[in-house]
């Protein structure tokens, strides 16, 4: 039987081992990396955002979506440094991985998305938690090590299963500010486990154009042609924003204080005919074009919690055999006894008046083998999608499709 292997993505910084853990890694290094080539791989996690968007539109009909493709690609890319063979190369293409020094640029983009920018909170981190006396290959440990900040920090899933799912899940905890608390549930994790893989992702951000509390109102959201609610409709008086609009389709960009990561909002007439059409390069196109025009912006103020294993998800898109009994993770202990079970992944956003709280977690289980115009209205009052985007980059963090705010 292959041995489990746990790997997660999570969100928030990272936070440093307790003196009585034992520390085996090497300190992230500045990556040395072309621009061309980071902003490469951020493109391409950009196309599996949209894979992924589309395939969860289908598996999950009319309920509101909210994940971070930005923490699934970076969880994977982890795995992906100690897979071979047949099992790398189907990531590599599911996955949209660049061919040459894929983990390179993901540390890129990490030196580029930590950058320090005290107008708010953008926090990416990665660790290993591994069972303790188990044998890890150093090239995976350096790579690993390198190229994301993912130090080891030993546990015992043997003799102490529950203690290291707990030890694990308060981490994801104190790293996300208590909105992810159970990304593991019970039996996740087993005596058979031996590394978990955490990758986190804590942004938190004012808008640089806040709304007025005391405009935000009770008002009608049209779920469907026959369907309402009453949601809190926040206001936003008409002013200078990035907006687009074409038949069927408005599009507006609110940016948060800073000016380093900014809300996109897709705002169609028909939203299942604007799912059939959404892709990296549509979605490029509607923010070249956009333009700086006086908007009249209404929105909805909301929260929302997502979950889901990704396995049944990535098999669809081709990545088979690293679920399977021929998975070749090699490259993690020198044997093929790991191969992936479960890919779990949580994420939580609120939108206010103020701005936006993001937090997501992945978890990857493996298992023994002219004249003034007027403004423009943009009233938020039926099923939308938006992204949250870190433009210097090109990375989508985050992907939000909302049918009901009030759930």
């Amino acid at each position: 039987m292959k041995k489990m292997l746990i790997f997660l993505a999570i969100v928030i910084p990272f936070i440093a081992c307790n003196s009585n853990e034992e520390n085996l890694f090497p300190a992230k290094e500045k990556a040395k990396v072309t621009p061309e080539k980071v902003k490469q791989q951020a493109q391409n996690n950009n196309i599996l955002a949209w894979e992924l968007y589309q395939q969860l539109v289908n598996k999950e009909s009319g309920k509101n979506i909210f994940y971070s493709p930005y923490s699934i690609s970076t969880a994977l890319a982890m795995t992906y440094a100690g897979a071979k063979g047949n099992t790398a190369q189907e990531m590599q293409q599911t996955l949209h991985f660049v061919k040459d020094e894929p983990h390179k640029a993901f540390s890129g983009l990490i030196d580029l998305i930590q950058a320090q920018n005290n107008q708010y909170k953008l926090n990416v981190a990665n660790a290993l938690w591994g069972q303790k006396s188990y044998k890890f290959l150093p090239s995976f440990l350096d790579t690993t090590g390198k190229n994301y900040g993912a130090g080891l920090h030993t546990v015992d899933f043997v003799k102490e299963t529950e203690q290291a799912r707990k030890t694990i899940n308060t981490w994801v905890a104190k790293n996300t500010a208590d909105k992810i608390k159970d990304l593991l549930p019970p039996n996740a994790i087993t005596s058979e486990t031996r590394l978990v893989l955490t990758n986190t992702i804590y942004f938190k951000g004012d808008w640089s154009s806040a709304f007025d509390k005391e405009k935000t109102t009770q008002d009608v959201f049209h779920i469907d042609a026959k369907t309402t609610e009453n949601v809190d409709m926040m206001t936003q008086k008409p002013k200078k924003f990035a907006y687009y609009e074409e038949e069927g389709l408005q599009a507006v960009k609110l940016p948060y204080k800073g000016d380093d990561v900014a809300m996109y909002i897709f705002l169609p007439q028909q939203l299942s005919l604007f799912d059939k059409q959404i892709s990296t390069q549509k979605l490029q196109e509607i923010a070249t074009k956009m333009r700086t025009t006086k908007v009249w912006i209404k929105m909805p103020k909301f929260k929302t919690r997502y979950k889901f294993d990704a396995k049944e998800v990535l098999q669809l898109m081709g990545m088979k055999d690293a679920f399977a009994l021929a998975a070749d993770f090699s490259g993690m202990n020198g044997n093929k006894e790991l191969r992936i079970t479960k890919v779990i992944h949580e994420a939580f956003v609120a939108i206010d008046e103020e701005g936006t709280e993001a937090a997501a977690a992945t978890g990857v289980v493996m298992s023994r083998k002219s004249m003034p115009r007027p403004p423009k209205r943009f009233f938020v009052d039926r099923p939308f999608v938006f992204t949250i985007v870190h433009p210097k980059t090109g990375s989508t963090l985050f992907v939000g499709r909302v049918t009901n705010p009030n759930k």
